[in-house]
């Protein structure tokens, strides 16, 4: 049974300041209102609020809140939907975006938090609780509601014309985890620095064990990194490297050592400290975190450097904090070998992200990504799509014929020469391969304007629910910028 959603409390709110002579200002005012008016005339809004309701409710159970508890979650709920929106359109990171909402009134009033007696804004730390309010399924069906009132109601939308949903163009891309190079005896300085950190604040607390300080250990991992770094260009380089690296084993070895020991302390005495069960169970999940992944980075390192034999890819350890970056080959000018997770991306011809997949593991070939990616698209839109368009590597056999049987006109770029020669005879496939090149240009976009790259979110849940809310502000960003129907004059005087 759906929940019922209580009507807004309306608030007094000043009217906007009047600014002269920034025509970058009034650009930014006009986008935010354009944002406001999809939101609410398309229904998006009262969707969202709608559904995080039900979900709220039904955790609540059987225990029912009471309406001054529900009228409180749904303006948390319109605020977080707001306030992602704004962040994302504004690339502003969350700490940076609480400062300039607490001091924009353009911000507060798109936001909802304008009012003439106090204003009351979000802090970082909600600001990111708002992130995940929504699981990546929810925000997803707000996506395509979204594209589908963009075509049938574009009119309500103040659309001029309806949207083009016939058409559909993919490509893949990396979205680069927020790691640095992975090197293999870099991870040892990276365990370094978290157990020693980890053991300063346990120390700090009181907890005390025979040791040197912990700062003696970082700055000893950190010199002996520098030497390995410069043995490179040293004459007997390959020598002189596994005679440090042994050394900086050795110290991991000590370092590891002593972080188990506070650890355990930590664990067995937590009530002598200053901390809440939980606050230490923080820093005993980040010990435990680089303790579990330390035994199998030593076996690669040793594997690699001492014995000078290669590691899988399926088996490398390219990151201790983000376990699912995985190797990506891309055999492009200034790109050869990324890391990160693999993001397709499926577009409308007006530019509106369609379709999204981004992968934990290792993605399969473009060319099995293809019918998946419009099967998903026709049941989130419910349109039969007409035309599909994209680079050769999603060409194959099956994909043709697959195509042929469904009736879709294929734009995809076929691998053999002899073909795309034939085929390039063809106006609407040459249309339609200059089209699919724009597609490049809406990855660079999406990629550096509205997700990140690389995209800081950790974890992949985070990082995979991020990825939408990134699609859906910049489907709100480009149906803003759509030419807008015109008003009549004589309906309007009437």
């Amino acid at each position: 049974m759906a929940s019922s959603v209580i009507p807004f409390e309306l608030h007094l709110q000043p009217a906007l300041p009047t600014v002269v002579g920034n025509i970058d200002y009034h650009q930014l005012r006009r986008q935010f209102q354009r944002i406001d008016e999809l939101l609410i005339h398309s229904g998006l809004e009262t969707q969202f609020v709608q559904e995080c309701l039900e979900r709220w409710r039904a955790e609540c159970a059987p225990r029912q809140p009471s309406a001054k508890a529900q009228l409180r979650f749904q303006e948390q709920s319109r605020g977080a939907l707001r306030c992602n929106i704004a962040r994302i359109l504004l690339g502003e990171a969350y700490r940076d975006f609480a400062v300039r909402l607490a001091d924009s009134p353009l911000l507060q009033s798109f936001c909802g938090m304008c009012r003439l007696d106090k204003i009351r804004v979000p802090s970082k730390s909600t600001l990111e609780r708002y992130n995940q309010w929504a699981p990546e399924a929810h925000v997803r069906e707000l996506v395509g509601h979204l594209l589908r009132s963009g075509e049938q109601e574009a009119q309500k939308l103040q659309l001029r014309a309806a949207l083009d949903l016939d058409a559909y163009f993919v490509d893949t891309t990396c979205v680069k985890s927020n790691i640095h190079f992975p090197v293999d005896w870099i991870l040892f300085r990276d365990a370094t620095r978290t157990l020693m950190k980890s053991v300063r604040l346990i120390r700090e607390q009181g907890l005390k064990h025979r040791m040197e300080e912990p700062e003696v250990f970082m700055s000893r991992m950190n010199r002996l990194c520098i030497q390995m770094s410069q043995a490179r260009i040293q004459p007997d380089h390959q020598r002189r490297r596994k005679r440090i690296f042994r050394q900086i084993d050795k110290l991991a070895q000590v370092v590891r050592g002593h972080a188990r020991r506070y650890r355990q302390q930590l664990d067995e005495q937590w009530e002598k400290t200053e901390w809440t069960r939980k606050q230490a169970e923080q820093v005993l999940d980040r010990m435990d975190n680089v303790l579990r992944q330390l035994p199998a980075a030593r076996r690669q390192a040793r594997q690699r450097i001492l014995k000078q034999e290669p590691v899988r890819n399926d088996e490398k350890i390219l990151s201790l904090y983000e376990p699912q970056a995985r190797v990506i080959v891309r055999h492009k000018a200034g790109a050869e070998v990324e890391f990160g997770n693999t993001l397709l991306l499926g577009e409308s011809p007006e530019g509106l992200i369609v379709d999204w997949e981004l992968f934990a593991e290792s993605a399969p070939a473009d060319s099995r990504l293809l019918l998946k990616s419009i099967e998903r698209t026709e049941k989130s839109l419910a349109h039969k799509i007409k035309m599909v368009g994209a680079d050769r590597g999603f060409d194959s056999e099956s994909n043709q014929t697959k195509l042929l049987d469904r009736k879709t006109y294929n734009a995809v770029c076929p691998r053999s020469h002899q073909l795309l020669k034939k085929r390039y005879k063809s106006w609407k496939f040459r249309a339609a391969q200059r089209r699919r090149s724009q597609t490049e240009g809406r990855v660079g976009i999406f990629k550096a304007n509205f997700l990140g790259s690389p995209l800081r979110s950790k974890g992949f849940n985070h990082r995979n629910v991020a990825a939408a809310w990134a699609v859906l502000t910049h489907n709100l960003w480009v149906m803003a910028r759509l030419p807008e129907l015109e008003e009549n004059p004589q309906a309007e005087a009437a």
